[in-house]
């Protein structure tokens, strides 16, 4: 008998033990994943609204103008909207194909059709680099929306230009800690990977002015993700930024 209650007691020390060691998925950060590349939205895709989303990140994450998808839904000037509302993400006329979960939508293969198609860059203003260091990865329309850019941990990352922060959080996956600056009705500029955010939705920020702290791109290493949009579509930062 003692023998066996031994053998029970051994193993009862195992199964616990078995349980506090942390699974290696538990131990992969938000800002382990690399922004999902996504082509336009199917014809009738609706995604239905989530804690921390705004119009602007929704459509962010699935490459549209905040405009049209505003006008598609019947969205007034304020771009209010609320947990639980369904958006359609193409224009009305088609059928809806079904609910978009909560998560981020799946990467797909780039095709042709996906590659952005960008206009002339008129009103673009000046801009200038979000963070000092240099570029590892740059921008491929198939592929990284933006520019990877590498430097310290912690350190300043600013506004490249004048506007009104829209978004400021952690809700679009692989993003990580992100701030979403709107300049005018035709740009915004993204900044991901973040370690801090210092700014919070609806404030208004100079050129230059500090948004955020540097963070970790996927490779557990100090990065800067920075986007330019027109429009919806994602732009090379580089045809806007001054030459370094």
């Amino acid at each position: 008998m003692k023998r066996a209650a031994a053998l029970a007691l051994a193993a009862l020390m195992l199964l616990m033990a078995g349980c506090a060691i942390e699974s290696p998925r538990a131990k992969v950060s938000r800002s382990s994943v690399k922004p999902s590349q996504r082509s336009a939205p199917t014809v009738g895709e609706v995604y239905v609204v989530t804690k921390g989303d705004t119009l602007y990140s929704i459509a962010f994450r699935n490459n549209l103008d905040y405009r049209q998808l505003a006008e598609w839904n019947g969205i007034g000037s304020d771009y209010r909207i609320n947990i639980g509302q369904r958006l359609r993400l193409t224009p009305p006329g088609a059928a809806a194909t079904g609910d978009v979960a909560t998560q981020a939508p799946q990467r797909v293969a780039p095709t042709q059709s996906a590659q952005p198609v960008l206009p002339m860059l008129e009103g673009a203003g000046t801009w200038e680099w979000p963070t000092r260091g240099s570029v590892a990865r740059g921008f491929d329309a198939g592929g990284n929306k933006g520019l990877d850019i590498a430097g310290e941990l912690g350190q300043i990352v600013v506004a490249s230009r004048g506007g009104r922060v829209v978004y400021s959080g952690a809700a679009l996956k692989g993003y990580g800690e992100l701030v979403i600056i709107k300049h005018d009705e035709q740009y915004l500029s993204a900044y991901g990977y973040n370690r801090k955010r210092l700014v919070n939705e609806g404030e208004e920020v100079g050129p230059g002015q500090s948004i955020a702290e540097l963070g970790e791109g996927p490779a557990q290493k100090p990065l800067l993700h920075f986007e330019i949009r027109d429009r919806g579509r994602p732009l090379d930062p580089r045809r806007l930024l001054p030459a370094r």
